[in-house]
C-alpha cells in the first residue's frame, strides 16, 4: 500500500489482480482497476507493489505485477495509461533486428521483449512464448528465430512483433542457433546438429559430443563443443543437407569452445572458449588471422562483429565487454563490470559506434564506443 501526499487516501495492490484507492475517513473504495484480460486469471497479472508518487500534480499511480510491468494508473481511467515491459530475471539471450535498429532479449523465465533503440522501451513479444530459459536469436530480414530450455524453435515476424504459428519441437535441448542467408536455420542441440526450412525438420546430423556454439554464413556451418577443443566446418547445401564430414577442423584454442560468429562479410570466423580466450580464423584457408583476442578471465558468452568485419565486441562470465580490433589485435577497448553475473548478449547498432549489452542484472545498456584502432 501507498498513501496519498494528503494522508486521507491510501492506494492498495493484491494477488485477486486488483489495485484500489481507498478513502480512509469514510471507509469506501473511490477507484479500482483490475490488471489483465477481463474476467481471465492469470498468475503473471497478479499485483505485488505499489507507489502514490509524491510531488506531482497528475494523480499518477504506478503499480508493479509480477510478470515485472509497471502500470500507470490515473483516477478517472479505467485501464492503465501506460505499461512499462521488461525482464525481471536473468536475460540469457540477445539479437538486433534485421533492421539493427531494434534488440529482441529472452530471459531465464521465457519473457522475450522487443525494444525500440531511440525510445529506449520495450515490449513483450505476442504470442505462445517460451517457457522456460531462452539460449539464443538469430536473424534473416523480417523474422528472428528463438531456441529456448523448453526444447523448442520458434520464430518471431519483426514487424508485427509477434510470434509466428505453431513451435518446432525439438529432440533435445538446444544450446544454439544460426540462420543461413538462403532461410535455413540451424539448431545445435545436445545430440547433434539440425536443419530446418518453414518449421519442418530438413536433415540432421548426429555427433558423439554435444554442440555448444553452431555459427553459419554461405555454405559453411561451423560447430564448436568437441572435447579436442576444436571448431568443425561442414558445407551445407542448397537442399539444407549438412556434409556427412567436416570439410576442415580447427585446433588452435586452448578450451573447448562455447560461442562462434562469423563476420558479416564472411572472411572470418571469431572462436569463443571456455577459459576467456578469442581466436579468430580466416575463412577459406581456415589460418589464424588472431589468438591475441584473450582479456577475458571467464568464459566467453558472446561475440558479435561489426558491419565492416574489421571489429569485433564480446562479453563474458567475468563481467566485462571488450571490443576488439582485427587489424591491431593488442588494441581493445573495455567496459568493466558490465553487468553483474555475466554478459550473456553483445552485438552492434547501426553506424557501428555503438554496441548494446545485456547480462545476468536484467538490464539492457547501450555503449558508445571510443577510441577504436
Amino acid at each position: 500500500m501507498s498513501w496519498a501526499k494528503d494522508s486521507k487516501r491510501l492506494v492498495t495492490a493484491s494477488a485477486d489482480q486488483t489495485v484500489r484507492v481507498w478513502d480512509v475517513e469514510a471507509d469506501k473504495c473511490l477507484h479500482s482497476w483490475r490488471i489483465g484480460d477481463e474476467g481471465a486469471v492469470s498468475v503473471s497479472d497478479q499485483q505485488v507493489g505499489v507507489l502514490w508518487p509524491h510531488g506531482r500534480s497528475d494523480g499518477l499511480i504506478i503499480s508493479l505485477s509480477l510478470n515485472g510491468d509497471l502500470n500507470y494508473l490515473t483516477e478517472g481511467s479505467s485501464a492503465p495509461t501506460k505499461i512499462v515491459q521488461g525482464h525481471n530475471k536473468s536475460i540469457t539471450a540477445l539479437g538486433v533486428g534485421s533492421d539493427r535498429k531494434s534488440v529482441i532479449t529472452g530471459s531465464f523465465d521465457g519473457r522475450v521483449c522487443s525494444w525500440d533503440i531511440n525510445s529506449g522501451t520495450g515490449s513483450v513479444v505476442d504470442g505462445q512464448a517460451h517457457a522456460n530459459q531462452v539460449k539464443q536469436f538469430a536473424s534473416v530480414p523480417g523474422r528472428t528465430y528463438s531456441v529456448a530450455w523448453d526444447d523448442t524453435l520458434r520464430t518471431i515476424d519483426e514487424s508485427a512483433n509477434t510470434f509466428t504459428g505453431s513451435s518446432v519441437k525439438l529432440n533435445s535441448q538446444p544450446q544454439s542457433v544460426a540462420a543461413a542467408a538462403d532461410g535455413h536455420v540451424i539448431v545445435a542441440h545436445n545430440n547433434g546438429i539440425a536443419v530446418y526450412s518453414k518449421d519442418q525438420l530438413v536433415s540432421e546430423l548426429r555427433t558423439d559430443f554435444t554442440p555448444a556454439a553452431v555459427a553459419a554464413h554461405g555454405s559453411f556451418v561451423a560447430v564448436g563443443g568437441p572435447d579436442d577443443n576444436s571448431v568443425l566446418v561442414y558445407t551445407l547445401d542448397g537442399g539444407g543437407k549438412l556434409s556427412s564430414a567436416p570439410t576442415a577442423t580447427l585446433r588452435s584454442s586452448t578450451a573447448k569452445v562455447v560461442t562462434l560468429s562469423f563476420s558479416p562479410n564472411g572472411k572470418h570466423l571469431a572462436a569463443g572458449n571456455s577459459s576467456g580466450k578469442i581466436v579468430v580464423y580466416s575463412t577459406g584457408s581456415w589460418d589464424v588471422a588472431t589468438d591475441r583476442w584473450s582479456a577475458h578471465t571467464a568464459r566467453v558468452l558472446s561475440i558479435a562483429w561489426n558491419e565492416a568485419g574489421t571489429h569485433a565486441a564480446s562479453g563474458g562470465l567475468d563481467t566485462n565487454v571488450f571490443v576488439w580490433s582485427l587489424s591491431k589485435p593488442g588494441s581493445r577497448v573495455k567496459a568493466a563490470n558490465a553487468h553483474k553475473d555475466g554478459v550473456y548478449g553483445v552485438a552492434w547498432l547501426e553506424g557501428g559506434r555503438k554496441v548494446v549489452s545485456s547480462g545476468g542484472d536484467a538490464a539492457i545498456k547501450i555503449w558508445t564506443v571510443n577510441g577504436l584502432q
